[in-house]
């Protein structure tokens, strides 16, 4: 990513962390950036690019976020690493965090998710044939119950302390979920 793109990115991130989602458009990201809103175009193309750039963007944040080299790492703590990223991207950026679940992703970068997670299961052993599946559930829990948290969307009883001990509840159910699939049960 160039420089000037990612400094674009990073400036509509910003604005929809303070201001929210709605608040980015095309002409408040330039005049964060000094730049006419034409002149943006060449570097994030139109709204629906930049929103691309905004999921690609969110996706290298947390693939960096997660950071520590896989070799060092069994499975069952990578995945557990990944879940509290997942939980931590969507606490620091809340308002564009739901981009992750309504948008496809954009870039290479953006399918961090799905592959850190397809290679958390193959070292984990699930069969070939199980593993997009499994890999496709266990990202829909993640970003469906980081969104949930930061919109409001979960039950009370999620949220603060009481959250943070039932989402570490449930990456222990994950571990176990993918012992089992392992199992064939």
């Amino acid at each position: 990513m160039d420089d000037k793109r990612r400094q674009i990115l990073d400036q509509a991130l910003a604005l929809v962390d303070e201001r929210g989602l709605a608040a980015m458009s095309m002409r408040a990201v330039a005049e964060r950036v000094g730049l006419t809103s034409m002149a943006l175009y060449p570097y994030v193309g139109g709204k629906d690019a930049l929103l691309d750039g905004l999921v690609d963007l969110l996706h290298l944040e947390l693939g960096t976020a997660v950071g520590a080299d896989p070799a060092e790492l069994d499975w069952r703590h990578r995945l557990r690493a990944a879940g509290r990223a997942v939980r931590q991207l969507a606490y620091a950026h809340p308002g564009a965090f739901p981009l992750l679940l309504n948008r496809s992703a954009a870039g290479a970068s953006a399918s961090w998710l799905t592959a850190a997670l397809r290679g958390i299961l193959h070292d984990a052993g699930v069969a070939d044939d199980r593993i997009p599946r499994l890999a496709r559930m266990i990202c829909a829990f993640l970003l469906g119950y980081a969104t949930g948290e930061v919109t409001g969307g979960l039950p009370a009883a999620a949220g603060g302390e009481t959250g943070s001990r039932e989402f570490e509840a449930d990456l222990e159910d994950l571990v176990r979920l993918v012992e089992l699939s392992v199992r064939g049960v």
